[in-house]
């Protein structure tokens, strides 16, 4: 039974400002390109009833939904944050005898990770793999967060740790995930070693990623830490972003928290104190 924590389980939204396109002249719709062209227009337009009860017409039109109709479907009702239906609607595959493929078990997980069903994801994700069912990289990468959203750290940890014996490589966003976790806990120097390791593999790290590591490493007043990665911004592949800029600000100014210990910082960010608050 799915226990999620979301407040708009199954709810749906309606727009209602989207034509369905591709009738026949005689308005029936009879292959499955058709239909599942159409089911796709539905859900992305909010319209979740009006698809499903397009959905429940096919097989009254001898059409039998493949791989491609149901994570229309599936990735639609997630979305609309209708867990129940959508586990539902996966049984429903899998008893209609429809090849599950690893999209579908990629659209399930993340689903379930993006609406507070962390749990069910894992539980779900250590079946497969049970299963001898493959992932991706970006599937690892979710599930390493999933963990670390619930607590289960030494799992994520884990998963981490045997990426490479799974045949996937770490990408940016691995590390990064493992990163801002572990500095979430306050786990400053394995999230340097984790960086370390980064660099060392030749990962170059995104602007967007130095800005979150810098903002957490103050956040817990980290600064001669925060300021080894401030050293890494050149205002050209990684710049400051506003929110930084004003953290900084906040912290650094004459009545800020930290103006003491701002001549661990970089240099050319020791000016804070000079301005007005």
């Amino acid at each position: 039974m799915i226990k999620c924590n979301t407040e708009a389980n199954d709810k749906t939204t309606t727009t209602n400002n989207w034509k369905t396109p591709g009738a026949t002249v005689s308005g029936r719709y009879t292959d499955i390109v058709t239909y599942s062209t159409l089911l796709d227009g539905y859900f992305k337009n909010g319209r979740i009833d009006d698809g499903l009860t397009l959905f429940r017409e096919m097989p009254r039109k001898r059409i039998k939904p493949d791989t491609v109709t149901y994570g229309i479907i599936l990735d639609g009702l997630f979305r609309s944050v209708r867990i129940v239906a959508a586990w539902k609607m996966f049984h429903e595959m899998i008893e209609s005898g429809t090849t599950v493929t690893f999209s579908i078990y990629a659209i399930i997980l993340g689903g379930f990770c993006r609406n507070n069903c962390a749990d069910e994801a894992i539980t779900l994700f250590h079946k497969l793999g049970a299963m001898n069912v493959k992932f991706n990289i970006a599937i690892v990468n979710t599930m390493i967060n999933a963990m670390y959203k619930v607590g289960r750290r030494e799992e994520a940890k884990e998963l981490f740790a045997g990426i490479l014996a799974r045949g996937l490589v770490p990408n940016e966003s691995t590390y990064g995930v493992m990163i801002k976790n572990l500095l979430k806990d306050g786990a400053v120097e394995d999230a340097n070693n984790v960086f370390s390791s980064m660099d060392k593999s030749g990962i170059v790290p995104s602007s967007r990623l130095i800005n979150d590591i810098i903002r957490l490493l103050l956040e817990k007043g980290e600064i001669a830490k925060a300021g080894y990665y401030l050293s890494k911004v050149d205002g050209k592949s990684i710049s400051l972003e506003a929110s930084t800029t004003s953290l900084m600000f906040s912290l650094f100014s004459r009545k800020g928290k930290y103006k003491e210990h701002m001549k661990l910082l970089p240099a050319k960010y020791q000016f804070f104190d000079e301005l007005v608050d």
